[in-house]
């Protein structure tokens, strides 16, 4: 699948990157140095090898004028923030940045280079895994979740600290941006979006249980972990993380929706395996939350594939049958 939050760049854009980053003594001559990786569905990612041999990886944020969602604005700058925590206060393996510039010079956007990670990424090899080596990769992931969940944040939202004490008042927002993103390009969701909004808001009392902010990666699915050897290795794609409560995060989806797959090797890891009243009712929130976006970006990507739209629309459907809603 394609998006048009991908900002591919011309050869000669892509020479000049390099070279800024790297000396232009480095980048090779011929055309066979550079290449796209067909990963993700937002940031268009190049795997590049230099002349000396080493190996890095350009990502390129989405272009100037196509619109993002409101979470996804200064996406790349939540990275760069969230690989220089993780890299400081974890022994999660996250790659160094090489090099980021946000200048917009050389094209519309901010870029940064990393060094590339050998291994396999894990959703890509999944199937071809023994079910023991699928569970130890799982519980390994539960084990990093966790890990990166131990910092602490001065407040709930933004990396940069400028959030609310609250997280109820946070995720509210969190909630009211997606659908207000919704509204505005008239995405069919199945349901009222008032009542959608009145489903939250009747639960959100659960909320307030949460009053220590921890860092959320909430991106970390098996498609951003890189795995070589029997251990994960790498993970990618930090532009989603925030400070709000650990339970958002993917690996707990699958608690409430079968969709996700078997939590039991996550949970392990993690080591939570078992939720309160409440905890079970904010991690059905976050699903409705993130069944949400996950319908609505469809039409911001402009996929032509209806498949992710119909399988977002049922886990929707799903999670607020779970929350006592029905049309």
């Amino acid at each position: 699948m394609d998006s048009i939050t991908k900002n591919r760049q011309p050869p000669e854009t892509l020479r000049a990157m390099a070279a800024l980053a790297y000396g232009a003594e480095r980048v090779p001559s011929g055309e066979d140095w550079v290449q796209e990786l067909g990963i993700g569905l937002f940031k268009v990612a190049y795997r590049l090898r230099l002349d000396d041999g080493y190996q890095a990886v350009l990502k390129i944020a989405p272009p100037s004028g196509v619109e993002v969602m409101t979470y996804e604005r200064g996406a790349m700058a939540t990275e760069l923030a969230a690989l220089a925590l993780i890299r400081a206060r974890t022994r999660v393996p996250v790659p160094a940045v090489d090099f980021a510039d946000q200048s917009h010079a050389l094209c519309d956007a901010d870029y940064f280079f990393m060094p590339y990670i050998d291994g396999d990424n894990l959703s890509a090899v999944k199937d071809t895994l023994s079910d023991q080596e699928r569970n130890t990769y799982g519980t390994q992931l539960g084990a990093a979740t966790a890990e990166l969940n131990s910092i602490r944040g001065p407040a709930f939202g933004p990396l940069d600290g400028s959030g609310r004490r609250s997280w109820r008042e946070t995720f509210l927002a969190m909630v009211e941006d997606v659908l207000g993103d919704g509204e505005r390009h008239d995405v069919d969701l199945g349901w009222d979006y008032d009542t959608v909004r009145a489903v939250v808001s009747d639960h959100a009392d659960c909320l307030d249980e949460v009053t220590q902010p921890r860092f959320v990666e909430w991106d970390l699915w098996d498609g951003n972990v890189v795995v070589r050897d029997g251990r994960i290795v790498g993970v990618l794609d930090h532009e989603r993380a925030f400070y709000g409560d650990p339970l958002i995060e993917h690996g707990f989806n699958a608690v409430e929706l079968p969709a996700f797959g078997d939590p039991t090797a996550f949970l392990n890891g993690y080591g939570k395996t078992t939720f309160t009243a409440k905890e079970r009712r904010r991690r059905q929130l976050y699903c409705v939350h993130l069944a949400l976006i996950m319908t609505i970006e469809t039409v911001y990507r402009e996929l032509t594939d209806p498949q992710p739209y119909d399988w977002a629309r049922a886990r929707l459907d799903e999670t607020m049958h779970l929350l006592g809603s029905s049309r």
